[in-house]
């Protein structure tokens, strides 16, 4: 059947003279302003933080490659990969995921002149579809980090990795959890800040983001396999260093590189070696500072020495929710009362 009003020709563009230009762009950057005038405070706020994200994706990358990327390098490649870096890495929730696409390509136009190609954020939520699927991914933010415990630490011990990578995730993972350990602090400590002592070892937690710096003592473990203080002797030793950062990157072909990880990097290797465990939860950086304080409750240790070693004010809301959670079976009300 034939059409009964054909289809027309495409229109050509249209050509503009230069006045004409001229005025576009400047009604352009009128809207521009107008829009970023009645934007609230908040949505700036939180493409900042979304800028922020990227950029320590990059970061991350950078370690990674060797090859740092510009920022405004806004791709299919790169808005894919920080979608599977907030994922895998951040464990951030699906929602939370789309708000920084949205972050980071309004900021590259708006604040770097940066046009995101469109197949670019087409790519990047079809990466992102079938996490929304997911209810254990629907559900991250809604809880703490689950805490570590010592059983757990075995099991990522029995499955770590061989060669020098094994020896430092071990350490790292045992030292974090030994300090109560910020992700931050942990990527921040010096290796002339740990020192060997009979106990045990005096480490020095440096100030980072504003925080105090303390000094907690580490006292050796009964079991070989997961004692902080050998795993930390092992690894110093087998990297062959004296000062400078406590735990460096490692490549995939095992060269060490003498520079500090991130915090972040910290954060992957404890997920990615409980993963290798075949955990049940998931674990973060922070698993092991709430494990530390829930498993030395649970041992007996008085609240103002786990303080020491975390860090916490003594009104810390966070640290009373620990001692609760490790409390909770201690003396319950229903324990013993005649059912």
């Amino acid at each position: 059947m034939t059409d009964l009003a054909p289809r027309q020709p495409d229109a050509a563009p249209a050509v503009y003279d230069a006045a004409t230009l001229a005025v576009l762009a400047a009604m352009e950057e009128a809207a521009e302003k107008h829009l970023d005038a009645i934007r609230p405070h908040n949505t700036k706020r939180g493409y900042a933080n979304d800028w922020a994200l990227w950029a320590e994706f990059h970061g991350w990358l950078a370690e990674r490659s060797g090859q740092p990327l510009p920022l405004t390098a806004v791709t299919k490649g790169t808005l894919v990969g920080f979608v599977v870096w907030l994922d895998t890495i951040k464990l951030a929730a699906p929602n939370s995921i789309d708000r920084r696409i949205t972050g980071v390509t309004v900021t590259a136009r708006n604040e770097h002149g940066i046009e995101v190609p469109k197949a670019a954020t087409v790519a990047a939520r079809q990466a992102l579809k079938p996490l929304k699927h997911d209810p254990e991914r629907q559900a991250r933010g809604r809880g703490k980090a689950a805490a570590v415990t010592p059983e757990q630490l075995r099991q990522m011990n029995a499955a770590v990795a061989d060669g020098l990578t094994g020896l430092r995730d071990r350490a790292l993972w045992l030292m974090a959890f030994s300090v109560a350990g910020r992700s931050a602090e942990v990527a921040a400590l010096r290796s002339d800040g740990i020192i060997q002592v009979s106990q045990g070892l005096e480490v020095h937690v440096p100030a980072v983001k504003g925080r105090p710096p303390r000094d907690v003592v580490v006292s050796y473990g009964r079991n070989p396999d997961t004692c902080p203080v050998r795993a930390w002797l092992t690894w110093h030793a087998a990297a062959g260093y004296i000062a400078g950062p406590a735990f460096l990157p490692i490549d995939v072909w095992g060269n060490v590189n003498r520079r500090h990880l991130s915090p972040e990097a910290v954060r992957e290797i404890i997920a990615r070696n409980a993963e290798r465990a075949g955990l049940s939860v998931r674990l973060t950086g922070h698993s092991m500072r709430a494990g530390f304080i829930t498993t030395s409750r649970r041992a007996g240790k008085r609240e103002e020495k786990i303080r020491e070693q975390s860090g916490h004010a003594e009104n810390s809301p966070a640290f009373w929710g620990y001692i609760r959670e490790a409390d909770k079976w201690t003396d319950a009300a229903s324990e013993d009362i005649g059912l």
